[in-house]
């Protein structure tokens, strides 16, 4: 099973940009499916970004679309996400985790707190 080690949270301004790096031991990315998730205490977790191995499309969600980027560096085994333009509104704890056959998520970070302020 792969464990995701992530890092690159923080704080930033309204504008600025943050990139959140997942590494992943255990198994390369090649063969994994790594998406990006935030949760804030009163709402329901969110999924962000997905990388599918199987096919190379990518999802975002509307809120994000055209603001954050995943991208994966295969030498660093480790999967970005890349926050631009940040609003308020994208603070949250993030988290990346490994999703397979079924739709099931077994594997997660220890998540990091962005936190975005004027």
């Amino acid at each position: 099973q792969a464990q995701l080690m992530e890092s690159g949270g923080g704080s930033a301004q309204v504008g600025g940009s943050l990139r959140l790096s997942c590494l992943a031991s255990g198994m390369p990315i090649n063969n994994l499916c790594i998406g990006w998730f935030r949760r804030v205490s009163d709402k329901e977790r969110e999924g962000v970004a997905t990388f599918y191995t199987g096919d190379g499309s990518t999802y975002y969600s509307d809120s994000v679309k055209g603001r954050f980027t995943i991208s994966r560096d295969y030498a660093k085994n480790t999967v970005y996400l890349q926050l631009n333009s940040l609003k308020t509104e994208d603070t949250a704890m993030y988290y990346c985790a490994r999703e397979i056959r079924g739709g099931a998520w077994p594997n997660w970070s220890q998540g990091t707190q962005v936190t975005v302020a004027s």
